[in-house]
Formats: structure tokens, sequence, C-alpha cells
């Protein structure tokens, strides 16, 4: 019988967590611990409601990689609070949240739920291999619309993203897909390389939007089907639509390493079994006290345990 893995795209839930949880939920000396409560109670909830034999918290080792700046400099780079020499750019966060992900990562250590980032890849692309190499259903839990290109029916791989909290969470299946972007989870990357992404730093092709892309990718099959078509003059691409395609070929070149997830990324090997108790109780409970994690990592250990 096949095993069934969650993949949890955790910096996506504890920022979620942590603007969902008011951060009046301190520890008792007065650290804000809203992101670690509510992140616990978000697995507690994917636990519950979903079963999973298999769990994996993905981290971010790298949320800018160097080799997708090289393509594309612009991607991420609004959110770059301070260029470090030699190293890895900072990422802006609120200020209250970054001293809680140390945190989180202990927790997590301690119950003995599986954590695995990758240095000079972002959690997207950790992801992206894990469920690759699956061989049974994949369930992935993120508010990042770029994992829709995993999507995959035949193989059982979901996207549930979360609408409020994790209670309630949108199934994300190729039929959703088609019905809301005109594509399935193969047709994905290339609607968003497209139509590009603000919050990515990604320009896309200007003038065209989602619909247009969708279209596109409708008639001509795919990315290099669209340009085979900028480049066939008998093709009955839209004049205005061919011109912003052709001035556009740099972008679109190299767009898709960009964009798309890597699925060939060198995991760590971990144990990705759901406990069914504390790995290291003492040092969980030790962590409980000084952190005030009260029931919310009980929630958590109650999940699993059943």
């Amino acid at each position: 019988m096949s095993r069934r893995l969650m993949l949890l795209d955790t910096a996506s839930l504890y920022f979620r967590a942590y603007f969902g949880v008011p951060d009046s939920v301190r520890a008792p000396d007065g650290t804000p611990v809203n992101a670690v409560r509510g992140l616990l109670d978000f697995i507690a909830r994917l636990v519950g409601d979903h079963a999973p034999d298999d769990l994996v918290a993905c981290m971010d080792a790298d949320w800018r990689p160097q080799w997708r700046v090289d393509l594309i400099p612009s991607y991420k780079a609004h959110r770059v609070a301070e260029e470090v020499e030699g190293g890895a750019d900072i990422e802006e966060v609120p200020d209250t949240l970054s001293p809680q992900v140390p945190v989180i990562e202990e927790v997590l250590d301690a119950i003995g739920i599986a954590r695995a980032g990758v240095p000079g890849y972002e959690a997207d692309d950790v992801i992206g291999t894990f469920t690759a190499q699956a061989s049974g259903p994949v369930d992935i839990i993120t508010g990042d619309r770029d994992l829709y290109q995993l999507v995959d029916d035949a193989r059982g791989v979901r996207v549930l993203y979360p609408l409020k909290g994790v209670g309630t969470l949108q199934v994300t299946d190729e039929a959703l897909l088609r019905e809301k972007y005109g594509v399935d989870g193969s047709g994905y990357a290339d609607l968003a390389l497209l139509r590009g992404d603000p919050s990515d730093g990604l320009p896309g092709v200007p003038g065209i939007g989602e619909k247009t892309a969708a279209k596109l990718l409708a008639t001509y099959g795919s990315l290099a089907g669209i340009m085979a078509a900028v480049d066939d003059p008998a093709s009955r691409l839209p004049p205005a639509q061919r011109r912003r395609l052709d001035e556009a070929r740099l972008y679109v070149s190299v767009a898709p390493e960009v964009v798309r997830v890597s699925r060939q990324v060198p995991l760590p090997d971990v144990e990705v079994a759901l406990p069914r108790g504390p790995r290291r109780p003492e040092a969980l409970e030790a962590l409980s006290r000084r952190w005030g994690l009260g029931g919310s990592l009980q929630r958590l250990l109650d999940a699993i345990a059943r």
C-alpha cells in the first residue's frame, strides 16, 4: 500500500501564522511566539484532517538563489532588506518573526518531524524534488501558487492552498487549474512566466496578461509552440502579440529556468515517517516550558499519536 506524503512550504505557513495569530501570544518572558504556536496548530489540523504517513517541513535554505538572480536580476529584489557583501541577501521580514524561526526548527526537531533545506535552493525546489521522487500520493501545503506547476492527477499530486488558516483549504487538482487558469499542472509554469508575478519580481511579457497567456497556450500548446508561432510568418498570431513576444525574447529564453521548480535537488537523508510520539521528549518539554507552547504543542502531539 502506497504511503501518503505531505510536504509543508514551511515559510509560507509560518508567515501566515504570524499574521493570523495576534502577537499578544507570548512566551513567559514576553517574547512573541505567535508564529510558533500558530504553525504548530496548523500542522496539528493538517495531520488530523489528512492523515499523512510521511511529513516533511521544507525550508528555504536560500530564499533568493544567486543562480536565479543571475538569470533575472529583478527576482525577489524588492524583498531584499540588506545586501551582505560576499554572502546571501537578507530577506525583509517582520522584526518579531525572525527570532521565532530557530524556535520553530528546534521544536520540529525535538518532535521528530523531518526538516529539509538545501543550500542554494528554495523550499519550492525541495518540494519539487520530494514530489518527483515520491512513489505514492503527495499533498503540498502552500500559499504560493508557483507550486501549482507540480499538480499531477495521474500521480495523485495536489496542492492544498489555504484560504483561511488551514481549516479551509482549496484542493487544487487539474480540473480546478483548467477551470481557473485554462491550463493543467504542466502548463502552469508557462502561464506564470508569460503573465509575470510582481510578488516575485518577474516582469512577464508586457501586454500579456493571464487570460491572453492561457489563450496562447491553448492555441499553441506550450511556450516553445508560442515562440515557434512568433517566428512563423504564416501563423495567425495577432501582430501586437507577435511584436511583444519578439521583444521579450531574451526574458522568455531565461525565465523558464527561474520559474520552474527544480526536481533534482540533492536532498538530505531525513526520516520522513510521521512520528507517533516525540523523538526527544525531555528536550521538547524544556522547549515547551521555555516558550510557553502549551495547548498548541499538545494538540500536535495528540494528532500524531492518533
